[in-house]
């Protein structure tokens, strides 16, 4: 059995540990309800401006999408993906770097890249694929702005033809406890699925229809990237106060069995010493 002082030491490590992990743990959940008001602002919005490029596209006739929905024959893929910068969040960034290596094997004998948003990913990605960039830097200022510019950079990729398709892999955002993997294709835009009707009234559309949705697709782009990050950075604060969380109870516990263990150690060595002197006061009158 470890000695008291050894024991008190551990106690102390311990107690330190738990102050870490439970201030780590108010700091995310401070950031995590910014976070997620912003994700849950910005969803109806991106789920309403992909209705309306439905409802536009759907009186169209041909390939109204342009160069955004051509199908080439796929040779080269970029795989966009979206971890962070920093760790401590349980198996956030593990999830999404094993589900990008995943996308990368089934695409078997082509040539597939991977475009890095978040120091984790880049990282552990660079060292078995072929990372062609790292916007890591994006989550010190997360702006649509910013992010605009990163799915212009990606548009361009595709148009010129330097890769026939892109995708993103991220967490989606549920809520604190659970973040959902998602594999999204980016380019080319794939036909919109939809049960429901989709309602084709009778508009005047100045300028042209085939105007507005080539104008709406770059627009819809940008949007789909930004919520994604932005599910991403709510998703990150979630699972990281979860983990810290997790972390705490288990310190926690850990600290009351080692001051049990402790208790049990100092009762034993009185035990000792008692027992040392009524021996010894034995023994003088002996």
């Amino acid at each position: 059995m470890a000695n008291l002082k050894e024991i008190r030491n551990r106690i102390t490590s311990v107690q330190s540990t738990m102050q870490i992990t439970s201030a780590m743990k108010m700091v995310s959940a401070a950031k995590l309800k910014k976070a997620q008001d912003a994700i849950t602002a910005m969803r109806p919005y991106a789920e309403k401006l992909t209705e309306l490029l439905q409802s536009v596209s759907a009186t169209l006739e041909g390939d109204a999408g342009g160069e955004y929905t051509f199908q080439r024959q796929i040779n080269k893929v970029l795989v966009v993906a979206i971890t962070s910068n920093r760790g401590l969040c349980g198996a956030f960034n593990t999830n999404v770097i094993k589900q990008a290596k995943l996308v990368a094997d089934s695409y078997a004998g082509k040539q597939v890249d991977i475009f890095a948003i978040g120091k984790k990913g880049n990282d552990v990605l660079r060292k078995t694929n072929t990372v062609i960039a790292n916007k890591s830097e994006i989550f010190d200022n997360l702006t649509f702005e910013n992010v605009a510019e990163i799915a212009d950079a990606l548009t361009e990729k595709f148009i010129t033809g330097e890769y026939d398709k892109i995708e993103v892999v991220y967490n989606q955002f549920k809520n604190a406890a659970t973040q959902i993997v998602q594999t999204e294709q980016f380019l080319p835009l794939a036909p919109i699925q939809s049960d429901k009707p989709v309602s084709t009234g009778d508009y005047i559309f100045e300028p042209s229809k085939e105007e507005i949705v080539l104008t709406l697709i770059p627009k819809s782009l940008k949007t789909q990237l930004y919520k994604s990050i932005r599910d991403s950075f709510a998703s990150e604060h979630g699972a990281r106060m979860t983990a810290m969380h997790k972390a705490t109870d288990n310190a926690t516990e850990l600290r009351n069995q080692l001051k049990l263990t402790y208790n049990k150690a100092r009762q034993a060595a009185i035990t000792n010493e008692i027992l040392e002197i009524v021996g010894g006061a034995e023994a003088l009158k002996g």
